[in-house]
Formats: structure tokens, C-alpha cells, sequence
């Protein structure tokens, strides 16, 4: 026996599929490409730059990211995809002895940061409407992770009650993880100004459309970014490739291509949930690129199974015993949605 090995339990990411002719809805990835400026960045990039290491601290991005939020550039940090953030925002915020407390149904990835850093944690269940109680996140507590949008589910909560988590918790850290902000959430960025321990994560895997590029960012007060630049420039301070680094700024810089997507979506997203609604199917309200429905007339593992069948991939979590009846379904274009549809009105026949 070999002493000294980890045990822990992995997060478990949604398939990648490589077919032809599927339609891929599983992971919540954007319906619609990336910007034609983006695409340029890409093509223009020299490749002679990749002999050198890449930025310490992504001084051009940040910059645009600073003028597109209307923040200072030294409370942004950024990081490999916005699991990077949060996996080292974990390490650098969350040491005493009370528990994390975060929803027991919400990103799988809290629980496994947790366990792998030893942190104590607490599941907070969700209410029968599946959504957050913002009474639970009042009591002693090591610090609050929340996302909102939440997913799973899709709801999100109120400024207002965001606001009232955060100022009952000031002595503890609260991340406001926004991966899924821009399809309908609200932010807390307003709030940065007035709490010191408020941490806010965001990623351009959803409304950017680049989850292959691996790129998130994280935002606070200069306090909690010294702490987490600190632990950054611990374990990997070329956090961030040169090439990932320059498609990201071209993103930022041409966001307006990407609010006018994030809208498609969500137009396409109300639609496909009305007629599921019509189906009979409960559909929960979503403020993100996915809907959470329980399918009516037929099981959720058959719907799932013949979904796939047609090469339709959506995300079925069957071991998961709240939501073990529901699927996940990402928002795709329009003309994917209503294939979609038409074979989920098959399956009911």
C-alpha cells in the first residue's frame, strides 16, 4: 500500500460529445460564435510571442475590463477560467474554523474545492421552490458562496438580498459567483464600493462564448485581491496564456456583439420554456443560458436516452435526488430549439 495518496471525489463535468450533426446542450456553452474581432485578434497573433512566458498580470485586459465595468483596474485579478478564481479564491479566504456554507444544490465544483483544500463547509438546502433562503446565510459562518444566477436551477436572488447577506456577513468573505450574470441576473458590482468583503467571479465561458480559451476574472476590494494575487503568484503566476490573454481583451472590446447574443438567448430561452410550459412540463423561471425542467407524460432518464438518440445532448443528473426528474437543456440557437422541440414532441406521442 502506498501511504500518503489524496482520496477525494471529482467533480464530474458534463460529456463532450464529438459527433457530427448533434446538437450539443449540455454544458451551457454560447449558442453563437465569437466576436469577428476576436477572430481577427487570433489570426494577427505572433506566434513568435509564445517563446516568452505570458503576462504576470494582464495589464491590457484588465484595462478594458476596468472601462467595461466601470471599475478600477486593480480590483480585477485574472485567472484560468473562473474555476481557476474560484479554486484559489477558496484557498485564500476561507481558513478559520467555522464552516463555508453554500446551497446543497448549486455548482458541484464548491463541495470538491472544499474537500481538497480541507475546508469545512456546510450544505444549505434550498427551499421547495429551489430557491435560496437568505435567512440561512445570517448565522457564524467561515464565509458564503453563492452562485447567482445559481445553476442548476437557473433563479437568481434580488440585489437587495444579496445586499443583506453581505452586510450581515462583514467579518467573513462572500463570493457572488456571476458566471451566468448577463443572460438575466443582477450584479453586485454596484456593491463593492460599500463592503470590503464582497468577491465576485465571472468567467467568459458563458456570455463570451469562449469556453475553450479558459479564461475568468475575479472582482474586490484591494484587500482581497492582495490576499488571492498572493496565492496566485504561489502556485501558478502564469496563470494565463498570451494567446487566451489577447482573445479575451478583443471580447471586452467588442462586447456590444456579445449583449446583442446574450439577448438572442434569452428570447429563445423564454420561447422554448413557454412551449415547454405548454407541454405540460414545470419549467423553472431562469435568468441564465439553461432551463431546469421536469418532463411531463414520459420519465426524464427516457426523455434523456431518446434525446440522445438523436444525437440532442442535454444534462441529466440521476444521482442527484432533488432534481433526479429533470434535465438540464442549454439554450441553443432558435433553429436548434425548435428541432429540439419537435423531438421532444415525438418522445411524448
Amino acid at each position: 500500500m502506498i501511504k500518503g495518496l489524496r482520496n477525494i471525489q471529482p467533480y464530474i463535468p458534463g460529456s463532450q460529445p464529438q459527433k457530427a450533426n448533434m446538437i450539443k446542450l449540455n454544458t451551457n456553452e454560447n449558442a453563437y460564435g465569437p466576436s469577428p474581432t476576436v477572430q481577427m485578434a487570433l489570426k494577427d497573433f505572433g506566434v513568435s510571442e509564445l517563446r516568452k512566458y505570458s503576462s504576470l498580470n494582464q495589464v491590457d485586459l484588465r484595462r478594458v475590463l476596468a472601462k467595461n465595468l466601470d471599475i478600477p483596474a486593480d480590483q480585477i485579478v485574472i485567472g484560468n477560467g473562473s474555476d481557476d478564481i474560484l479554486s484559489m479564491a477558496f484557498l485564500a479566504f476561507f481558513n478559520s474554523k467555522e464552516p463555508v456554507l453554500f446551497p446543497d444544490l448549486t455548482y458541484g465544483f464548491y463541495k470538491v474545492w472544499a474537500d481538497l483544500y480541507h475546508i469545512s463547509y456546510q450544505e444549505v438546502p434550498l427551499n421547495n421552490q429551489f430557491e435560496i433562503e437568505t435567512t440561512d446565510y445570517l448565522g457564524e459562518n467561515g464565509g458564503i458562496v453563492i452562485a447567482n444566477p445559481n445553476a442548476p436551477t437557473g433563479l437568481f436572488k434580488s440585489l437587495a438580498e444579496i445586499e443583506e447577506i453581505i452586510q450581515a456577513n462583514q467579518d467573513v468573505v462572500v463570493i457572488i459567483d456571476e458566471a451566468y450574470v448577463n443572460f438575466g441576473g443582477e450584479t453586485a458590482i454596484p456593491l463593492l464600493e460599500k463592503y470590503d468583503n464582497l468577491f465576485i467571479t465571472r468567467t467568459f465561458s458563458k456570455d463570451a462564448a469562449l469556453a475553450g480559451l479558459r479564461v475568468g476574472y475575479g472582482i474586490g476590494s484591494p484587500l482581497l485581491i492582495g490576499v488571492i494575487n498572493a496565492v496566485k503568484n504561489s502556485v501558478n503566476p502564469y496563470n494565463v496564456d498570451s494567446i487566451a490573454e489577447k482573445a479575451a481583451t478583443a471580447a471586452v472590446e467588442s462586447w456590444d456583439y456579445y449583449a446583442e447574443n446574450c439577448q438572442k438567448i434569452m428570447a429563445t430561452r423564454d420561447w422554448f420554456g413557454g412551449e415547454l410550459a405548454n407541454l405540460g412540463f414545470e419549467v423553472l423561471p431562469s435568468a441564465t443560458n439553461f432551463i431546469l425542467t421536469k418532463p411531463v407524460g414520459i420519465d426524464a432518464a427516457l426523455l434523456f436516452a431518446y434525446l440522445q438518440e438523436d444525437h440532442i445532448y442535454v444534462r441529466y443528473f440521476p444521482t442527484v435526488e432533488r432534481i433526479k426528474d429533470y434535465l438540464r437543456i442549454s439554450i441553443g440557437t432558435r433553429e436548434e430549439m425548435e428541432t429540439v422541440l419537435a423531438v421532444i414532441k415525438e418522445a411524448l406521442r
